[in-house]
């Protein structure tokens, strides 16, 4: 057992750094991304928070706008578990271990966000149990690490067992990783929910004091996840060997009609109880749909408009069966869908339920060049990741990495990136 689990581990790390001319330029690319971030974040470390644009007002933005978007992104992955293991649908489960991969980067990125958001990061050990004080089980923050971390090593462990079983050619043990697999859903739906109820538990917040933040955080992310896949589905297509039917496609597709049907019902339901019988609150909501024109501030209201053209061109596609299943309609429709997502539960989650402020002011906020520098650092560390990790299974899938009792490990140059 030891024999062939370090071969595999060799064998990955020496496919990884190999690969044709189009696979380095990418990672060439990421590292570059992630070198600007990093640059950003010790700018950041030498002069504290005030090189963003947050501020008393808004002391949540960009980078926690980008936690409650990948937070869902990583949850979305329950989307492909369900009908890949629960009804066995074929085609889905052909691409069910590269979902889980998404969700596995996505989990790396939350965290951090997370930590960049943090003023004094040195201090986070605080929050660790035995050596600090989490306040477990009162806090919620210690709640939404819990199950983050849960969520991350269950995944990590479910893929490197299927692609280890894979390698070396036997067959996984039902009986044993199947419960594990079933244990993600419930935790995939827990790792939202808690990040909403983050958001929920702040009554002094009452554009986000609802109880119907959570399942709207649920439906966004049943959107913007398997959109993202569809995209990343259509470029390994492209640059690799690995058979990805239009079947599989077409269904998650579908898929993505329903949650999206849902998502918009659940805002409608919000701007309805909003407008129809308003209370002093809905200046928040205000500021969300039309601004607060007074100060000629209207920024946030071309957003929103834009976040809800961007779903509804998106559900109409999706929900056409002629319309999605053009292949070019079904990915500009994903674009459209996981940017309306992101502009919708990032600054537009985030800056209406800040502004105006409980004393009635009203900061303008948008992300500074630092952090954006550093969220696009961030971004970069997660697509390395699920480059590398990908790139192994394609291999492994293919049959270019296999494990050999009588030889080195088998590996060819790759088709990632060719």
């Amino acid at each position: 057992m030891l024999r062939p689990l370090g071969h595999f581990v060799v064998a990955s790390a020496l496919l990884v750094i190999r690969g044709r001319r189009g696979y380095y330029a990418w990672i060439g690319f990421l590292g570059l991304l992630i070198a600007l971030g990093v640059h950003a974040y010790l700018n950041q470390l030498s002069h504290g928070l005030i090189v963003s644009n947050m501020r008393d007002q808004v002391s949540w933005g960009f980078y926690i706008g980008n936690f409650a978007y990948l937070v869902g992104v990583a949850a979305a992955a329950v989307v492909l578990v369900i009908p890949a293991y629960v009804y066995n649908w074929r085609p889905i489960k052909e691409v069910v271990l590269l979902g889980e991969l998404m969700a596995i980067a996505a989990i790396i990125m939350c965290i951090l966000f997370v930590t960049v958001d943090v003023g004094r990061p040195e201090r986070l050990w605080h929050l660790l149990p035995a050596l600090g004080n989490p306040n477990f089980p009162y806090s919620l923050l210690v709640w939404d690490i819990l199950v983050l971390n849960v969520y991350f090593l269950l995944n990590l462990f479910i893929v490197s067992y299927l692609l280890f079983k894979a390698y070396t050619g036997r067959k996984y043990n039902a009986g044993f990783i199947l419960p594990l697999i079933f244990l993600s859903i419930p935790l995939a739906i827990s790792i939202h929910t808690v990040t909403a109820f983050l958001f929920m538990g702040l009554k002094a917040r009452p554009f986000w004091h609802t109880a119907i933040l959570a399942p709207r955080f649920l439906a966004s992310a049943f959107c913007s996840g398997p959109a993202l896949l569809l995209l990343i589905f259509g470029v390994l297509r492209r640059v690799g060997r690995i058979s990805i039917s239009n079947q599989a496609l077409f269904k998650i597709g579908e898929l993505l009609a329903y949650a999206m049907a849902i998502n918009l019902f659940f805002l409608a339901t919000e701007v309805f109880t909003d407008f129809y019988s308003p209370t002093a609150e809905v200046v928040h909501a205000e500021f969300q749909w039309f601004g607060i024109h007074a100060g000629g501030r209207t920024g946030m209201a071309k957003y929103s408009w834009l976040a809800l053209a961007f779903n509804s061109a998106a559900f109409l596609v999706f929900m056409v069966p002629l319309l999605r299943r053009r292949l070019r309609l079904l990915n500009a429709a994903c674009v459209l869908a996981a940017a309306g997502v992101f502009i919708e539960k990032g600054m537009g989650l985030l800056l209406p339920g800040m502004t105006p402020d409980m004393l009635g002011e009203v900061y303008d906020y948008a992300p500074s060049l630092n952090e954006v520098m550093v969220g696009v650092g961030v971004w970069g560390v997660g697509a390395l990741a699920f480059t590398l990790m990908a790139k192994v299974a394609m291999a492994i899938d293919v049959g270019e990495l296999r494990y050999e009792s009588s030889k080195r490990p088998a590996i060819g140059a790759g088709s990632f990136g060719a």
